[in-house]
């Protein structure tokens, strides 16, 4: 999900910028910060900065011949939710699971949640099969899945889990081959 957030904080201006305009050159300091990084106060990934809301007195410090500014700012964020239904492009396929990125973050969804099939690794072709649907999984199939597990709060640690074993979840391709065999059955039981 995105959202835009204020954000306070401290921002150094290195002195090769304090030529220019100074709400510029904050900006782009703040963005060399920020931008596509995880914020674990804000458990997301700041896209953009958006808008310089206040400056503050610039303050110089010893032997750092930049600027440090006080700032509050703006920011777009994308924050994964908790049952949040995404749909991503599979990235990697281990023979633990799968890997899917969506927005700016890869997520892992374990060989358990895939589907209720029994699932083979396949490591000559990187994909997973299944057993009785003979269905298959591979790097660039693009799925819809839910967000069963969020933990962005640790800088080192942040892990993203999914689901695929739920009704309407799955690999694109397997949500449209299942609609239209329902079709069919149905439109047999009509005649």
């Amino acid at each position: 999900m995105y959202f835009i957030s204020t954000i306070e904080d401290k921002v150094r201006v290195p002195p090769e910028w304090l030529s220019g305009n100074k709400i510029e050159a904050i900006k782009r300091s703040l963005a060399k910060k920020y931008e596509n990084k995880i914020v674990p106060e804000l458990e997301g990934v700041v896209l953009a900065i958006m808008d310089i809301l206040k400056v503050g007195q610039g303050r110089l410090v010893v032997e750092d011949p930049g600027v440090h500014y006080p700032v509050k700012f703006k920011a777009l964020v994308f924050r994964p939710l908790l049952n949040e239904v995404v749909e991503g492009q599979v990235v990697d396929i281990t023979e633990f699971g799968v890997f899917v990125r969506f927005g700016p973050i890869d997520a892992l969804c374990h060989i358990s949640q895939v589907t209720n099939d029994y699932l083979s690794y396949d490591r000559k072709n990187v994909m997973l099969v299944g057993r009785d649907t003979k269905r298959v999984l591979k790097v660039g199939h693009i799925v819809r899945a839910r967000i069963i597990g969020v933990s962005m709060k640790k800088s080192e640690q942040n892990k993203i889990i999914l689901t695929m074993r739920q009704p309407g979840l799955g690999a694109i391709e397997w949500i449209i081959a299942e609609r239209e065999e329902k079709a069919k059955a149905e439109g047999k039981g009509k005649k």
